[in-house]
């Protein structure tokens, strides 16, 4: 348990699940601590208390006033899983109320709270962490994060430098209509768009003959497009692409429904107002999209639907019913991404190599909790196995997906 205090007084003020006080169910939150294997405690600040404590083996005897407040009985609390969407180091925290309680994390993270009885102070254990790691961490709790999270956006839209001129004016509008858009809509919806901290998970297991699509998300030149190649090349009878739409005329050669879903410009524009489309644009005057129908009629065929999407995407496909296993290709080091493409007989200038690195940083940045995982393209035929090895995996394994997507 921790131990707080008013002068004089030593109170409990937190039992941590998993320890040795909790298993007893003897001390509870609010206790008045007299005196422990007969050393008087009244009195004592609360650092000779620890000290005290840490040199005692063995049995210890408390002296208890028990807390004045009746609290109920505990109710069982359930155990929820989410996702962290950020870092979490306790050792750079200032407000943990004990460091040595807290459990860092990273983004991308799996954590089972086993308790959310203190709002801002979660009780937590990380995927994985379960079996050697008996007693329960602290992490924040969702709502303290995200006013962490505000506070923070707000000082550092505040530190900006003032500089002269017409491009100084126009971002510091910008910012201020963002701050009262902001306040605007309360909404949490709008909230959780602006701040992301957890999001609540659940395992599934696909179904053998419902396949989740899988999608490929990437910068140009790093090979998703060929990893999707090859997979629709080696393996045909398992994988397909979703059949597009367009507006353009039927060519000789093409089927309808088979090529393309081919029509007209109204119908198009239409089905983009009803949100149908997960991902659409126009190319020489002529409309091409993928709609949420023509994924599901791969899945309902049995088969895998592959498709390599761009970022902006993401969202709708991840707000349809879709289920979709998201994997990011990222590039390796510079060196090697100059190699893989010299290969391909590209000869990428440096700027142009920096440019696929940034632009890596920002999707990771602004979509990476989207991302189901990444796969790191150092060597084609290395990220074609791995690529075959995750999504054979999904036949086998439950995975975590989005609560949302099971309700």
């Amino acid at each position: 348990g921790r131990v707080g205090g008013r002068v004089g007084s030593v109170i409990i003020s937190r039992i941590v699940k998993g320890g040795a006080a909790e298993k007893s169910g003897l001390l509870h939150e609010g206790d008045e601590v007299l005196e422990i294997n007969g050393i008087e405690i009244r009195g004592k600040d609360v650092n000779e208390v620890f000290d005290l404590l840490s040199d005692m083996h063995g049995t210890l005897t408390f002296v208890l006033i028990p807390s004045q407040q009746i609290k109920p009985p505990p109710a069982k609390e359930t155990v929820i899983h989410v996702k962290a969407h950020f870092d979490y180091d306790p050792s750079d925290d200032p407000y943990v109320p004990c460091r040595e309680l807290g459990l860092s994390f990273q983004k991308g993270d799996i954590l089972h709270v086993i308790s959310q009885e203190d709002p801002n102070w979660w009780q937590a254990y990380r995927e994985g962490d379960e079996d050697n790691q008996p007693l329960a961490g602290l992490v924040p709790g969702k709502s303290f994060q995200q006013q962490r999270e505000a506070m923070k956006q707000t000082i550092e839209e505040d530190k900006e430098p003032e500089k002269s001129g017409k491009l100084w004016c126009a971002k510091k509008n910008k910012k201020k209509r963002k701050k009262v858009l902001y306040n605007a809509n309360k909404n949490d919806d709008y909230d959780n768009e602006e701040i992301l901290t957890y999001e609540e998970m659940s395992l599934y297991h696909q179904p053998a003959n419902r396949k989740r699509p899988i999608i490929l998300i990437g910068p140009q030149n790093c090979g998703q497009n060929e990893l999707r190649q090859r997979l629709m090349n080696k393996e045909k009878d398992r994988f397909a692409s979703a059949v597009p739409h367009t507006t353009r005329s039927r060519r000789d050669q093409e089927v309808a429904g088979r090529d393309y879903h081919f029509v007209s410009r109204q119908a198009f524009e239409a089905d983009i107002a009803a949100g149908k489309f997960i991902e659409h644009g126009e190319f020489e005057k002529n409309l091409y999209g993928t709609s949420i129908d023509s994924v599901r009629q791969v899945i309902n065929s049995g088969k895998i639907c592959l498709l390599s999407l761009r970022t902006q995407s993401l969202k709708t496909l991840r707000n349809s019913d879709l289920k979709p296993y998201i994997i990011f290709i990222a590039p390796p080091s510079q060196e090697r991404l100059r190699a893989l493409l010299a290969k391909e007989g590209k000869n990428p200038k440096p700027e142009e190599l920096r440019e696929i690195i940034e632009k890596t940083r920002e999707m990771e940045q602004n979509n990476g909790h989207y991302f189901d995982t990444a796969i790191v393209n150092s060597d084609l035929d290395k990220a074609y196995q791995e690529l075959l090895r995750l999504i054979n995996k999904l036949d086998t394994e439950p995975q975590w997906v989005p609560s949302t997507w099971l309700r």
